[in-house]
């Protein structure tokens, strides 16, 4: 009996180390794909290719932390594929909300703001608030002016063009790293389209129209509208990894 219980021992031990070995290879696993989800820039072009890993937020408002983070920058680099492969560059780019989108994005974070603070520090941290269609959901607009006899314009000019983007500031620290992923849909604007975008444009870099020689030169090239259908916030600074997704 004694041997018996003996052996019974030794065998429930080596068990509980396997189990306690293949936990340690778990926590391992899922340590190697932290970062990953932490970098700014690889997970933008990732993100073209497949949708397996996203926060479904579809009919949602745009979260208010990601349209803060859009109008606090000013440069995205935009990635596309062409007949010659993939190719990504870098474009200026005012971003748009409507003001449905700013009221509804701060209720659903809890704030207690009203429509017009919460479209004033819009403003004030870069963006535009514009009228637009009231559509919660609809998420931010992101306007950016390119020639279309460049490579990347004329790919974005090609009818359902879609790309992917990220924006972030140089010189972070990795432990308060942040910056925004993104894909959607792009297109060249005319007429009252263009008229409208454009005001956001100018709005974002006054120096356009306060240069004649300037603004004369980009009112011939071409406004695009880039309008994501999903977002990604990455925010070190609130814990390593942590994200905050929207898709339209």
């Amino acid at each position: 009996m004694a041997e018996t219980s003996r052996r019974g021992g030794a065998r429930g031990a080596r068990e509980g180390t396997s189990g306690a070995a293949e936990g340690a290879h778990g926590a391992r696993v899922g340590a190697s794909g932290a970062p990953d989800d932490a970098s700014v820039g690889a997970g933008g072009a990732n993100g073209a290719a497949g949708a397996g890993d996203e926060a479904r937020a579809g009919g949602t408002a745009c979260p208010e932390g990601i349209l803060r983070a859009l109008a606090a920058h000013t440069t995205m680099t935009l990635a596309y594929a062409d007949e010659d492969g993939p190719q990504a560059c870098a474009v200026l780019y005012a971003a748009e909300v409507t003001a449905a989108e700013v009221t509804e994005g701060a209720a659903g974070a809890g704030a207690a703001a009203s429509a017009g603070e919460n479209a004033a520090e819009a403003v004030r941290q870069g963006g535009a608030v514009g009228a637009g269609p009231a559509v919660v959901g609809a998420g931010p607009a992101l306007y950016f002016v390119s020639a279309t006899t460049t490579r990347h314009g004329r790919a974005l000019a090609e009818p359902g063009a879609r790309v992917a983007f990220t924006a972030q500031k140089d010189g972070q620290e990795w432990s308060g790293l942040t910056g925004l992923q993104g894909r959607g849909g792009c297109r060249p604007l005319s007429g009252a389209e263009r008229a409208a975008g454009w005001r956001v444009y100018t709005e974002r870099f006054p120096f356009v129209e306060a240069s004649e020689q300037l603004r004369a030169a980009l009112e011939r090239t071409t406004l695009w509208e880039l309008r994501p259908d999903w977002l990604r916030l990455i925010d070190n600074g609130q814990g390593f990894g942590h994200k905050e997704e929207w898709r339209r």
